[in-house]
């Protein structure tokens, strides 16, 4: 049973500090975040704005390049950072499972930096995982060739640590190092461009699998998830963020814009929430599994009348996943109501000129209906002069012990804003604005 919150803010006794796990120490990471000038900068909680950039699928797409990439590279277009639901591994296979992120559409990213003096890099802030990773200057893949690199010789802080670490992506491994790094601030807390992390755990990429990566906008990855789901060993950044009290509250926020302003994509803040962001009160749902950001859905209607998940299910609220995934048999029915029908690349179309008819599909949180239009679950790209339509939702059979899991992307939480407590293990969601 969800709670509902009476107030628009995130603010009070009922959200403790959060002391993070204890784990071994190492590098520092110092954020230089670079404001968005749609934004503004309050000094109760650090803004991270985010960019809005075109996914590696429509990339390929205008092109005409995206049926021969989904043909040559299929085992790596779904990057699998949920694996552990999917049929065990090959015996004596003993690396980490970096589980799902679909890259193939991630769009929203923000800037870091890393060392003394600092070097900078875009990642995508993934609350589907809890690893943190860029690129090394002694990376030997393609795809490592495209993006910035972290050159730990150049960094006056930088002790390598010894250990290795690989993350299983599709049929392929991201190997690499894990660094540490010990960055000197001012350390004026909530300073917008003036915030670090000391002793912070990051992974230093030295070989990049196939090729999603080369295409990928963004340098690394920087996970938002509870500190068990980490495959490194590591203690994740919001961790050492709570841990150190960098961060007023324990609490962090995420606004994904839908406009085309790729400037202003949005933001993430670290410690709170932005009342001006969201209309209505924050709906609360209880965190169900303390690994992914995992909760309860009650069911999922299509115009009015429970159709899917009719007896509760389990969903992922995931920033690294741009889609809204359920299992391939509901999924199929679900596009049928709306009017969808595939493509020979696995995609599903809509008739644009029929949006204004199509039904409304309701996720039920909570007891609390969060109502999705067409122009929603709508993802319209511009091809050849003339708007294709096509369906936000897609197939993914992903299970775990107690029944089939759905992902709740990016079409989900661009129409609301999300807020991820740990104080409390809990997640929020609002109406955006």
């Amino acid at each position: 049973m969800g709670e509902r919150s009476e107030s628009k803010t995130v603010r009070g006794d009922d959200l403790q500090r959060s002391r993070g796990t204890e784990m071994p120490a190492i590098i520092a990471m110092k954020w230089m975040i670079i404001a968005c000038a749609c934004l503004q900068v309050t000094d109760s909680v650090i803004r991270v704005p985010l960019k809005r950039f075109s996914s590696i699928r429509k990339e390929l797409r205008a092109v005409r390049r995206l049926a021969e990439f989904l043909r040559d590279h299929d085992p790596d277009v779904f990057a699998r950072k949920y694996s552990h639901c999917y049929p065990p591994p090959p015996h004596g296979l003993t690396t980490g499972r970096e589980r799902l992120s679909n890259y193939m559409d991630a769009q929203y990213y923000g800037k870091i930096s890393i060392g003394t003096p600092p070097q900078n890099f875009t990642v995508l802030f993934d609350t589907g995982s809890s690893d943190f990773w860029v690129p090394s200057a002694y990376c030997v893949s393609e795809a490592c060739r495209a993006h910035s690199k972290f050159k730990s010789f150049q960094s006056k802080t930088y002790t390598h640590d010894g250990q290795t670490f690989n993350l299983q992506y599709g049929s392929g491994q991201l190997l690499g190092v894990v660094g540490r790094d010990t960055a000197t601030t001012k350390n004026q807390k909530f300073r917008l461009s003036d915030v670090s992390v000391k002793e912070q755990e990051f992974g230093e990429s030295v070989f990049e699998p196939g090729f999603t990566f080369v295409r990928a906008k963004f340098d690394g990855v920087l996970g938002m998830g509870y500190p068990s789901l980490s495959e490194v060993g590591a203690t994740p950044v919001f961790d050492k963020l709570m841990e150190q009290q960098q961060v007023e509250k324990p609490v962090f926020s995420f606004y994904l814009s839908r406009g085309r302003d790729k400037e202003c994509g949005g933001e993430m803040l670290l410690g709170g929430v932005d009342d001006s962001l969201y209309t209505g009160s924050i709906n609360w749902i209880p965190v169900t599994e303390k690994g992914y950001w995992q909760i309860k859905l009650d069911n999922v209607k299509v115009q009015g009348s429970a159709a899917f998940c009719s007896d509760g299910c389990q969903a992922i609220v995931d920033t690294g996943t741009s889609l809204i995934t359920g299992p391939a048999a509901e999924i199929t029915k679900l596009q049928e109501h709306i009017g969808a029908t595939p493509t020979q690349q696995g995609e599903f179309v809509i008739d644009c000129t029929r949006l204004s008819s199509l039904p409304r599909v309701d996720v039920t949180i909570g007891q609390v209906e969060y109502k999705l239009t067409a122009e929603a679950y709508v993802r319209k790209e511009q091809l050849d002069g003339r708007e294709i339509c096509f369906s936000g939702f897609e197939a993914l059979d992903l299970y775990i012990q107690s029944g089939p899991l759905w992902i709740l992307g990016d079409v989900f939480l661009t129409e609301f804003y999300s807020v991820f407590d740990r104080g409390n293990d809990r997640v929020g969601f609002a109406k955006a604005c």
